[in-house]
């Protein structure tokens, strides 16, 4: 079943025609709880390897945390989102690739306390590819490890939240408390950012924007992905519910626990209060470097 986030209540280019030069597109995933294939984009699922490459392994020194490996030395990555290129065809993949893999090592790390993702792009035709017999890492809490989820991509347009730049935002401030109060409606929340994992568009930061330069050419790096602890939150649902999972009656909120969670955070990840990771890369340099932030702390 396909998900498809509901037009948004307002037009917002019409009412604040100043943040319509700031629009991106982004694909919001939607993962579900699922059974997908190696040869499926899927988040948590089996991912395809080449059984020459041996499978990857962290050796960082991990800090002493709740989530902590339970001895120090080599831990094996787990794969957490295998993308092909058809099911994404906004993201601009390197030449001669067509398949983005995101693995991570599920332990907590010193840079911002959350797992370190690492990611390949390959090309996905190669008959050497073969479904991954994954090593599972000893001592992983299950909220690092994501559940195996099938895609359903769809297309949104974001507006800059924490990203508009300060001297729009000052001077639109009063004009959001304005709609806010007359309409009930939150540029913030309901109006600008798209919640989820996603591809391209802005980070989902509930925090300061950390932005990561390329250490080779000095140049801001671009959002690549966000891989999120849920869909939504309690004020963003209005939104971001997509129309498919939205209850006959009632709102999401009063669904049982057990369902209303299957829609909010199907992969089970709990990035410390359901926050997110932010992967960027830099489309400028040839070898695609790429770095990470988080608002998990």
């Amino acid at each position: 079943m396909a998900r498809t986030t509901p037009p948004r209540p307002l037009d917002v280019e019409t009412l604040f025609p100043e943040v319509a030069g700031y629009r991106k597109t982004a694909v919001r995933l939607h993962p579900r709880l699922g059974d997908p294939s190696a040869r499926e984009s899927s988040l948590g699922g089996p991912v395809l390897w080449p059984p020459s490459e041996p499978w990857p392994h962290c050796e960082d020194d991990h800090p002493p945390t709740a989530f902590s490996p339970p001895d120090q030395g080599p831990v094996p990555l787990v794969p957490v989102l295998q993308l092909f290129a058809a099911d994404v065809p906004d993201l601009a993949f390197p030449s001669a690739t067509d398949l983005l893999q995101v693995l991570w090592c599920p332990f907590d790390h010193e840079d911002g306390y959350v797992p370190r993702p690492e990611i390949y792009w390959r090309d996905g035709s190669l008959s050497d590819l073969q479904p991954a017999n994954r090593p599972r890492p000893t001592g992983a809490d299950n909220d690092y490890l994501p559940d195996p989820c099938v895609l359903h991509p769809e297309r949104v347009t974001d507006y800059p939240n924490w990203d508009l730049p300060d001297e729009v935002a000052d001077a639109l401030e009063a004009r959001f408390e304005q709609l806010k109060e007359e309409t009930g409606w939150s540029y913030w929340y309901h109006l600008s950012v798209s919640d989820g994992v996603k591809v391209g568009g802005y980070p989902t930061w509930t925090q300061e924007p950390d932005w990561p330069t390329c250490p080779t050419c000095r140049v801001r790096m671009e959002h690549l992905l966000t891989i999120s602890s849920n869909e939504f939150d309690g004020e963003s649902w209005r939104t971001w519910l997509p129309v498919e999972d939205t209850p006959a009656t009632g709102t999401i909120w009063d669904l049982p626990y057990e369902q209303r969670t299957a829609i909010q955070c199907p992969p089970g990840l709990m990035l410390g209060d359901m926050g997110g990771i932010y992967l960027f890369e830099c489309t400028s340099c040839s070898d695609r470097p790429f770095a990470y932030r988080s608002d998990c702390s």
